[in-house]
This record gives structure tokens, C-alpha cells and sequence, in this order.
């Protein structure tokens, strides 16, 4: 077992099956995409153990509270790292998390973007600890997301060398 699987059961952290898309959904584009160092991964959104869309859906600060935006950040969280997982075949192979964008799919009035993105921070650095997992981001809201999904989140990790 690699040591980020091990910090994850540790944690009582499972990561989820893909994505179970919409019916009649097509993406054409991959959840990973490795270019050299670099693991890009496109916009993930909270994902239950079994690949469908976690709940509650809506605009954070109407249908959805903070604590819900924050907790379905850490459910994004796991669905990345499982991405990652898929693509890479062990975490381990991550050197540094660079950076993320944070996504919050906001009601009128609503400017908490950044304690619900904490929500994947946080579990990151739980994860990987500040030196593997300290990464630059930006939190903000949108006037709508895919499926009415609260979060999504996008970004890149650098690889080590082999």
C-alpha cells in the first residue's frame, strides 16, 4: 500500500468510483491530462463512493449552505484524487499540488467562496501534508455550474521524476 493510501485509510477517506454521467451526457475531454511533470485535471464536482452526483444541488447561500458548499468541496476533493489515481496509478507520484480554481455556484449576495473551497484545502493538506500539499488557488462564485452541482474545481499537480 503507498503512503498516501495508507494516510487516506487513516483517515477513514475513500475515494469514489468515476463519474456516473447524466443520460446522454458526453464529455469529450479527459479528467486527467499528463504532459511531462504536469497532471492537469479538468473540473470535477462532488461525487458520492459509487460515482453518482452527491446532494444537495443548487446555488450555495439559497438550496445549499456554507457547511454543505464546504462539505461538497471535500467530496470534490476525493473525486479528484481518485482522477488522479486512475491516471497516475498511485499518488505517491504527486511532488506538489501547484494550483486549483475553485468554483462556487453562488446565489445573489453570496461571497463566502473561500471558506467553501476550504473545504478542499483542507482535506488536501490532511492528506499530503503543507510541504506536498500547500497550493496557490482561487475561490470564486458563478452564476451557474453543470447539472446545478455547488462546486467544481479544476487544477494541476507536478509529478515527480521517475
Amino acid at each position: 500500500m503507498s503512503a498516501i493510501d495508507e494516510r487516506l485509510a487513516q483517515l477513514g477517506l475513500v475515494l469514489p468510483e468515476p463519474l456516473k454521467m447524466p443520460p446522454g451526457t458526453t464529455l469529450p475531454f479527459p479528467w486527467v491530462r499528463v504532459i511531462g511533470q504536469r497532471a492537469i485535471f479538468s473540473g470535477h464536482g462532488p461525487t458520492l463512493g459509487d460515482g453518482s452526483m452527491a446532494q444537495p444541488l443548487g446555488k450555495v447561500g439559497a438550496q445549499v449552505t456554507a457547511e454543505q458548499g464546504y462539505t461538497a468541496a471535500r467530496l470534490t476533493a476525493l473525486a479528484i484524487l481518485g482522477s488522479l489515481k486512475r491516471e497516475l496509478g498511485s499518488l505517491d507520484r504527486i511532488e506538489a499540488w501547484v494550483h486549483i480554481l475553485g468554483m462556487v455556484n453562488s446565489a445573489p449576495g453570496f461571497d463566502r467562496q473561500p471558506a467553501v473551497i476550504n473545504g478542499f484545502t483542507d482535506l488536501i493538506l490532511e492528506v499530503f501534508g503543507p510541504q506536498v500539499g500547500a497550493h496557490a488557488r482561487s475561490a470564486v462564485g458563478m452564476a451557474e455550474l453543470p447539472f446545478g452541482i455547488p462546486v467544481e474545481i479544476e487544477g494541476e499537480v507536478l509529478l515527480r521524476q521517475d
